[in-house]
C-alpha cells in the first residue's frame, strides 16, 4: 500500500489544503486545524451550521494565516501574541483556552459568513486531549472532532462512487491521509499501521454527519441527502455510520505522498 494523499484544514471546517509532505506534531500535523470559528458564546461553528465556511481557503504564512474567500479581499491574520484576549471556546464537550485573532478576521468572517463570528487559535497556552478510549492515552488534539489524524482508503471512495448517481470526490469526507492498494474498508480490521518511518495506533471509527453532503466546491449541501442516504445502506453500525479510521500517531516525523504504508 501507499500514502497517495496528504491534507490539512488550517481553520476548522474550512476549505482543505493538499500537500506533498507533511510535519507530524503532538497535535496532528503541522498548521491543521489549529484555528476555529466560534459565535459570540464561544460555540464551534462548522459546516454543519454554516456551509459556505468550506468556500474559505486559508493557508499558513509565515507568523499566522492568509484568508481568501469568493468576492472577499485577502486577508492576512497573525497568529495572537502572548498578551491578547483569551477565549474560553467549547468544541463538542471539550473547553478549551483559546486566543482571539485581530478583530479584523471577526469582521471579515462576518462579512463573508453573515453573522457574528470571532475567529481563535489554539497556541501554547491551549490544552486539548483526544476522546477517551481503550487505544487512546493522555494524547493532545487540535480543534479536529475528535482525534488527530483521519484515514481512508481510496477503494472505500470507489466502492461508494460504485453506488452513487453521481460521483463524488475524497474532499467530501475531510482525510487527513488516504491509502491506495487495499480492498474497500480494509481499514476498518486495521490496529496500527506504519507510513514511512512513523507508527500510528488506528484507535475508532469515524461516524460521519451531515457535513458529508455539503459539496466543498459548491458550499452547499447535496438536495439529495448523498452520500449519506447511499452509506445508510450499508455502512450503519451500533455507533452510527462510519467510513474512514482515526489514528493517533506514536512517533514524530515527516511523510510524503508516495511512502509505503503497512498495516498490522
Amino acid at each position: 500500500m501507499i500514502l497517495s494523499s496528504i491534507a490539512i484544514y488550517p481553520i476548522k471546517s474550512t476549505a482543505g489544503l493538499d500537500l506533498h509532505e507533511a510535519e507530524i506534531e503532538p497535535r496532528g500535523f503541522r498548521d491543521d486545524r489549529r484555528w476555529m470559528i466560534v459565535d459570540d458564546d464561544g460555540r464551534f461553528v462548522t459546516g454543519r451550521q454554516i456551509p459556505r465556511m468550506v468556500l474559505i481557503r486559508a493557508t499558513p504564512i509565515d507568523g499566522g494565516l492568509r484568508l481568501q474567500a469568493p468576492s472577499m479581499p485577502d486577508l492576512d491574520v497573525r497568529m495572537p501574541d502572548a498578551g491578547v484576549e483569551r477565549l474560553a471556546v467549547t468544541v463538542w464537550d471539550d473547553v478549551v483556552d483559546a486566543a482571539c485573532a485581530d478583530p479584523s478576521a471577526d469582521a471579515w468572517l462576518g462579512e463573508f459568513l453573515g453573522r457574528a463570528l470571532r475567529l481563535v487559535a489554539m497556541d501554547a497556552r491551549s490544552t486539548r486531549i483526544v476522546e477517551p478510549g481503550p487505544r487512546s492515552q493522555s494524547d493532545g488534539v487540535s480543534f479536529a472532532d475528535g482525534y488527530p489524524f483521519l484515514a481512508i482508503s481510496k477503494a472505500s471512495l470507489d466502492a461508494l462512487n460504485a453506488k452513487l448517481d453521481v460521483s463524488i470526490a475524497m474532499r467530501r469526507f475531510r482525510p487527513n491521509v488516504v491509502i491506495d492498494g487495499c480492498d474497500p474498508h480494509a481499514e476498518d480490521g486495521w490496529h496500527r499501521i506504519r507510513i514511512g518511518d512513523v507508527a500510528f495506533d488506528v484507535v475508532k471509527t469515524c461516524t460521519r454527519c451531515v457535513f458529508t453532503t455539503v459539496d466543498p466546491v459548491l458550499g452547499e449541501r447535496d438536495p439529495s441527502g448523498e452520500p449519506l442516504r447511499t452509506l445508510k445502506t450499508y455502512r450503519r453500525s451500533d455507533a452510527g455510520i462510519t467510513f474512514g479510521m482515526n489514528l493517533i500517531a506514536r512517533g514524530h516525523g515527516r511523510i510524503r505522498v508516495g511512502d509505503r504504508v503497512e498495516a498490522y
